[in-house]
């Protein structure tokens, strides 16, 4: 089953709503990519690599801080 090895999300039940109003259900899939980190390669969500690159800029930004003073 595609899952997000960080945070372990997992594809969600949705329907299709046709013109007649007949509902189908069908699945709503992560959108999954595979990335090295930390030498290993990971299934890991757009989210949760969004939220990685947000951390790392702050991080930089942190530390960019504290070699200026």
């Amino acid at each position: 089953m595609a899952q997000c090895d960080i945070c372990k999300r997992q594809p969600l039940k949705a329907n299709w709503k046709s013109h007649s109003q007949v509902k189908t259900i069908r699945r709503q899939k992560l959108n999954l990519q595979s990335k090295k980190i930390d030498g290993k390669k990971i299934s890991i969500c757009t989210s949760c690599l969004k939220n990685l690159a947000k951390s790392n800029n702050r991080d930089k930004a942190k530390k960019n801080k504290e070699t200026k003073k």
